[in-house]
């Protein structure tokens, strides 16, 4: 998989542009500021229909204007095109495959899969549990369009039961028959999303643990754990349905009293062992930066292995932030399967042995120029 061009309007610093690129390593050098970013945004967006930069479409949208437009030809590995549109507005977007308009989001993600990687993910590994939720949610979501079908079904009924459970605490109802209800259904979506999350840590788990040992060189051992208010590993989805209504029954005054949903997927974390040690707590930077290079290059695996097609990989201004043996192991894992774009403000310090031929486009405020090197 590879994407063979990328047109832009109206997006942040662009006015318009159309670029071709080379199924194998693109480099984007410039300065700071001058829209590297914004391309691998913009390449993000098409593939996920939301950015990782900001939660309001309308930032992506070009000053004075009334809408942004991205467009990519995608070549799948049975060399089959695929156009792929969108078009963000004030009134929210609308997504097009081969011109025809999705309904839905959830059939529109998944036909491009790309794997970002930017010093920010280093939050992932040291950050807050809803950073790990969102990541977890994001990368398995373009994977299985029924992941993001449930966790969407999920949210809504977790709103809802949030809902009704400040009205009881308001005493603007009393009804607790309906709770029962909402604490029903919302057990089942709970059960779907906690066992596939298990599942595909567990899957996960099986790169990123040759992943971390290579990097390493043997002297770390990396494990994930996904953390609940139970063991949920080795449940059954029906086991975990059955143990969240019992929960719900159990603690509903509590709930009531506090008027939110206390137990559930949106509560839970996802925990890095090095050598059973928790990262987060006890890790150095520099073993943090490697968790989050294996847990990057395990995902690009875990997809290949999934969708029987290598991501794209984004790599957003990183190679300055690793040191000569991370970067090493990066660029070498990369080899020529993989379509890759990286932005950088200098190639002064990157093994050009590990880059093998690679399209050089130079940005300067929003302008690209080709470059022979």
């Amino acid at each position: 998989m590879f994407v063979r061009d990328l047109e832009l309007q109206n997006y942040r610093n662009y006015e318009s542009l159309k670029i071709e690129f080379s199924p194998k390593i693109n480099v984007f050098l410039g300065r700071n500021a001058q829209g590297k970013t914004n391309l691998l945004e913009a390449m993000y967006f098409l593939a996920l229909t939301r950015s990782h930069r900001t939660s309001n479409d309308k930032d992506l949208i070009k000053w004075g204007s009334d809408f942004a437009r991205i467009s990519g030809t995608v070549i799948k590995d049975n060399s089959s095109r695929l156009k792929m549109n969108l078009v963000i507005s004030k009134s929210g977007k609308k997504a097009k495959l081969n011109n025809l308009e999705q309904r839905k989001l959830s059939s529109y993600i998944g036909n491009l899969n790309v794997v970002l990687f930017s010093p920010e993910d280093l939050s992932i590994v040291k950050g807050n549990p809803t950073i790990r939720r969102k990541f977890v949610d994001m990368e398995f979501g373009q994977i299985s369009s029924q992941y993001l079908k449930t966790v969407s079904q999920f949210r809504s009924v977790l709103k809802q039961r949030n809902f009704y459970l400040k009205k009881l605490q308001h005493h603007e109802t009393k009804d607790l028959v309906y709770l029962d209800v909402l604490s029903d259904q919302l057990a089942a979506y709970c059960a779907e999303v906690t066992h596939t999350r298990v599942t595909f840590l567990q899957r996960l788990q099986v790169f990123i643990q040759k992943i971390h040992a290579k990097i390493t060189e043997g002297q770390e051992n990396l494990q994930l754990r996904y953390s609940s208010f139970f063991e949920a590993e080795d449940k059954s989805v029906e086991d975990i349905y059955n143990l969240y209504k019992a929960t719900y029954k159990k603690n509903y005054r509590r709930e009531i009293q506090r008027g939110v949903t206390l137990y559930g997927p949106h509560r839970d974390d996802i925990k890095f062992l090095v050598n059973d040690k928790n990262v987060q707590d006890f890790g150095s930077q520099g073993q943090q930066r490697s968790v989050a290079l294996s847990l990057k290059l395990a995902e690009v695996e875990l997809i290949k292995e999934e969708v029987g097609d290598y991501p794209i990989l984004l790599l957003d201004d990183v190679l300055s932030e690793l040191d000569q043996k991370r970067q090493t192991h990066l660029l070498s894992s990369i080899g020529d399967n993989i379509q890759t774009f990286i932005t950088t403000t200098s190639l002064d310090d990157v093994d050009r042995t590990l880059i093998k031929d690679p399209n050089v486009l130079t940005i300067i405020d929003g302008k690209i120029k080709q470059e022979e090197i």
